[in-house]
């Protein structure tokens, strides 16, 4: 069934609206990501070194550890309250969390209650964040034709890499417009502060969306969960699909994504010692690049099917990431990197994350039944992305470092990849609805494909 210009015209509106709140979400939450090899300096103790390296990036992925937690809060309230209302919450809190870490004092100042009071804030951040991307997802996929729900939600998807890509790009500007010494000094401070603008502009844009058609439905049908938490796990199957998700798509998903933005600039300037600018340049660029492959693979599996592109996402993850960060390992000369080649490498990375995350976002709601389904896919999303992505730059590192040898921290993500391809091929089934190019193995759905309990199927 074709989508009319009317339709299409309200879905444009509906992702704006939805994709700038999450992209402002991500930036906020991904900026302290751009800096972490700086803030070593700023935030703890001098001459540490390579601890003080390690120990910033584990500060960054705190704020990941949390994430699991955010899901199940804000997943009881999107799916009690409504998708709207939660998602504009998350945004408010994550935008005042990171606007104060814009006035923390440094170590210099005020001694380790600087480093205390950073990771408490990155706490808070990761439970806003813990309850943005269900929402956000929910709430687009639900608006969207059954036939074009990759299309759309991968907006959602794409908007989470043009935070990483609008973190650097705000840094980047900083510190060339006022110079490294003025950076240092309390330039640094500007991106955070600049939030509370770019959170407010986008609340106003939030405020004026409809509540999702289905939550409006079960609403009036008084369909709703009374215990979204405890009906998550006491519908029959329901929490097997959460696990084979989690094990499968979920964290395969979160190790590509963030190694090919988040370890490879790490990679660069921590293992490989590349100067701060053309490294972040490079990733910015590469990143720039391979953004319109979310969408693309996104739409694609409107035809072709969520699984298969997705396990072939995990399968070039496999066998192309050591050959990739070889390539980006020469590509690094004494006097400086070869530009071009670093940045192809960087947009291999980030389309081999794209062929499993462009269409999760439809992948993972057509997976779980309305009435539990902000918690539903919430929780292996953000276990996926708070435990095995957020803490990979952190293992990854910790390998190189105990071993020696530059290529070790890519055992993780291709272990995890691996694991993924086996768990998603076997246990996870298809859910591209029927009329979309291929018959799906999981149930229909009523209301666009949206409303029943998946269970029914398999």
């Amino acid at each position: 069934m074709a989508t009319t210009p009317a339709q299409t015209r309200s879905m444009h509106g509906l992702v704006f609206a939805s994709s700038v709140g999450t992209i402002i979400e991500w930036y906020d939450f991904f900026l302290y990501g751009s800096l972490a090899i700086f803030f070593a300096k700023l935030f703890y103790p001098p001459g540490e070194g390579v601890a003080a390296t390690l120990i910033s990036v584990a500060t960054f992925a705190t704020g990941f550890a949390v994430r699991p937690l955010g899901s199940l809060i804000f997943g009881h309230l999107g799916d009690r309250f409504g998708r709207k209302v939660t998602f504009l919450t998350t945004l408010l809190i994550m935008g005042c969390s990171t606007a104060a870490i814009g006035i923390l004092p440094t170590f210099a100042t005020a001694g380790y209650l600087a480093p205390v009071l950073l990771v408490t804030l990155r706490i808070v951040q990761g439970l806003a964040l813990g309850g943005e991307y269900g929402g956000a997802a929910t709430y687009v996929t639900e608006h969207s034709p059954p036939h074009e729900r990759g299309k759309w939600a991968s907006y959602i998807q794409a908007m989470a890499s043009g935070g990483f890509i609008l973190s650097l790009g705000m840094v980047i500007g900083l510190r060339v417009t006022l110079g490294e010494a003025a950076f240092g000094d309390w330039g640094w401070r500007l991106p955070f502060l600049i939030s509370v603008v770019l959170v407010a502009v986008s609340f106003r844009i939030r405020l004026r969306l409809h509540e999702s058609p289905v939550f409006v439905e079960m609403q009036e049908n008084s369909q709703l969960s009374a215990s979204p938490i405890k009906d998550t796990f006491a519908i029959p199957g329901n929490a097997r699909r959460i696990v084979m998700f989690l094990f499968g798509v979920a964290c395969a998903q979160a190790v590509t994504f963030y190694t090919a933005q988040f370890y490879a600039l790490y990679f660069l300037q921590s293992v490989l010692k590349v100067a701060f600018l053309p490294a972040t340049l490079a990733v910015a660029a590469g990143a720039f690049l391979g953004l319109p492959f979310f969408v693309i693979f996104g739409a694609l599996s409107d035809r072709i099917g969520r699984k298969r592109l997705s396990l072939l996402g995990m399968a070039a993850a496999v066998v192309l990431y050591l050959p990739l960060f070889m390539l980006l390992r020469s590509a690094v000369h004494p006097d400086g990197i070869a530009f071009l080649p670093v940045t192809f490498t960087i947009f291999a990375l980030v389309v081999i994350a794209a062929l499993i995350y462009g269409p999760y976002g439809a992948f993972i709601v057509e997976s779980f039944p309305a009435h539990v389904r902000y918690t539903s896919i919430s929780i292996p999303y953000h276990i996926g992305n708070g435990i095995f992505g957020g803490f990979l730059p952190l293992i990854s590192l910790s390998l190189v470092s105990r071993t020696g040898n530059v290529f070790a921290g890519l055992l993780y993500p291709v272990a995890v990849c691996a694991v993924g391809f086996v768990v998603t091929w076997a246990c996870v089934p298809e859910t591209l609805p029927q009329g979309s190019g291929e018959k799906r193995q999981a149930s229909s759905l009523s209301h666009n494909g949206l409303m029943a309990e998946p269970d029914q199927a398999a």
